[in-house]
């Protein structure tokens, strides 16, 4: 048996839970998002569990003693812990702790945000960045040779902000042996100057893992640094559950943090695709773990993002006509139809990214197929991002119970520069509104650190779809506007509903987690353009205050 799993069997079986400090929380408008949409003034918890919700003078006639801490709510809205439906939750702490490039507004501040990170890490292999060339003043893609000239001895690969393409300077380029000789592999690219054929330092999708080879991993101690700042940021912002895109290190880290007591998220892993077979092995499925780590979900990419003009479409790219996308090496070589029928078939939840209309068709198709081949169970498949649909496919979407995992933020940011690259298929850009009114399960999330840990920019993303550069006041493609309550429902119970949750969190009811959060504003009542600007002021998690804004 694979040694890891069998740590994580052994690990399952011995975690002990500390117990929870009994709370009345009074005075509020907590709006519970169970199936009537129920409004009560009045919770209380104990043991990690809600063992009463109603009105407040029963509350605190009944609860009211020595042993109880009251909190009084001040009328402030109250809602279910925020659940967000995709995060690289251990790479948005690496992130907060190192180079902040996404702040970047010209192609100088670039250079010089950057120039000032390497003066103090000289030598040291500099990461993550998150830049955004649509930001700049120029908005072409940055080269090597815009960041050698201060970086001779320091190997520098920074992402673009949707992690699907990445700039290496030329000393990474050589530690990596990558020349122009060197062919791009299936799924990816290694971008050329179009005159000498030299690289420019771009590398796009499966092109990336080039450089992965020659940078070292975090170490131990550094991945539980970055952990412990993301959970940081995670109470901030009322963030008490993540759907993780998690690798091997991060689960061993949250399995440490957990047997400490110091995990304040729940976290919904979804280990690779391609490593499967460890699971199968160890009979594990869909839901199985603890109440804060769960496994038997897996992730997997069909293509890549619209940024980086490699999310695959029908047609070509407006602004590039010699590409229409990339579909993923997996989708090429065929190892996603098999390696997916065959997870499928041992109970394991399947959650592909596809952002172009080409992509969620060709998931569409698979999900069909597996439907078809394979005994029926509670699969819940999911297709992350969902971005561009062809409205004759939403349909689909709901006819095979597939949950459209969706981003809002990347609504209202990728609104400012979407139609440069696909023109009038814009029309069906992020189409809530179509998802909900066909009948499907819209979950939603940030994918952060491509977007930023809040779910409240999310919901005032769905809500309004006013882009970030504030040319659509009236909101991007505004016919898929959806309301506040559904867009509430999609950071909370249908997301524990993507993840076999919804029975025990998701909605504030006696007998669930004892998750919530309370706001600065009612989202519920004010302006939609005022959402943005509503704060987190506390957050509960398992029973306990884990944040207090000061």
């Amino acid at each position: 048996m694979n040694k890891f799993l069998v740590l994580i069997v052994i690990f399952f079986s011995s975690v002990v839970f500390a117990k929870a400090q009994k709370i009345c929380f009074y005075n509020g408008k907590i709006y519970t998002v169970d199936s009537r949409n129920s409004t009560v003034e009045a919770v209380v918890v104990q043991n990690g569990k809600i063992i009463y919700a109603g009105n407040s003078p029963e509350a605190r006639s009944v609860w009211s003693d020595s042993r109880t801490r009251m909190v009084n709510l001040e009328g402030k809205l109250m809602l279910p812990g925020f659940i967000d439906n995709h995060t690289h939750f251990a790479d948005g702490g690496m992130y907060l702790l190192g180079v902040n490039l996404r702040e970047a507004k010209s192609t100088a501040e670039f250079k010089s945000i950057l120039k000032q990170y390497v003066a103090s890490h000289k030598g040291e292999w500099i990461k993550s960045g998150n830049w955004d060339h649509e930001a700049w003043e120029v908005k072409e893609l940055p080269t090597r040779e815009m960041i050698d000239d201060f970086s001779a001895d320091t190997p520098i690969f920074v992402d673009r902000f949707d992690g699907h393409m990445a700039l290496a300077n030329s000393k990474a380029l050589a530690l990596a042996g990558i020349t122009k000789d060197s062919q791009s592999p299936d799924g990816g690219e290694i971008v050329k100057d179009p005159k000498t054929g030299e690289p420019t330092g771009i590398l796009k999708d499966a092109a990336i893992p080039l450089m992965y080879k020659v940078i070292p991993p975090p170490t131990p101690e550094q991945k539980l640094k970055y952990i412990q700042r993301a959970l940081q940021e995670a109470r901030e912002n009322g963030i008490t559950s993540v759907h993780d895109i998690t690798f091997q290190p991060d689960l061993i880290a949250y399995q440490k943090l957990e047997k400490e007591d110091k995990l304040t998220c729940r976290f919904y892993t979804r280990l690779p695709l391609e490593i499967y077979e460890n699971l199968v092995k160890t009979g594990i499925q869909a839901g199985f773990g603890s109440e804060k780590i769960k496994l038997g979900s897996l992730k997997a990419y069909a293509d890549g993002s619209l940024g980086s003009s490699t999310a695959l479409m029908f047609k070509p790219y407006n602004q590039n006509p010699n590409t229409r996308g990339l579909a993923s090496d997996i989708v090429i070589n065929g190892n996603l139809r098999k390696w997916a029928l065959d997870a499928d078939l041992n109970h394991l939840q399947l959650s592909v990214h596809a952002i172009g209309d080409s992509a969620n068709y060709l998931m569409l198709k698979l999900f069909e197929e597996i439907t078809d081949k394979n005994p029926k169970w509670d699969r819940r498949f999911r297709i992350e991002h969902a971005q561009h649909v062809r409205f004759e496919d939403i349909p689909r979407f709901a006819k095979l119970g597939v949950i459209a995992s969706v981003q809002p933020y990347h609504c209202i940011d990728d609104g400012v520069w979407a139609a440069k690259r696909i023109g009038a298929r814009i029309d069906y850009t992020h189409p809530y509104k179509s998802f909900l009114e066909a009948g499907v399960k819209l979950c939603m999330g940030s994918d952060w650190s491509v977007a930023p840990l809040n779910a409240i920019y999310g919901i005032y993303a769905a809500v309004t779809r006013r882009t970030v550069d504030g040319a659509n006041p009236m909101g991007w493609i505004p016919k898929q506007k959806i309301p506040v309550q559904e867009a509430i429902k999609g950071y909370t119970i249908n997301n524990a509903f993507a993840a076999f949750e919804e029975k025990i969190k998701g909605s504030i009811e006696v007998g669930k987690m004892a998750d919530m959060v309370v706001l600065s504003e009612d989202i519920l009542t004010i302006q939609p353009e005022k959402i943005r600007d509503v704060k987190v002021v506390m957050t509960i998690f398992d029973g306990n205050i884990v944040y207090e804004k000061k």
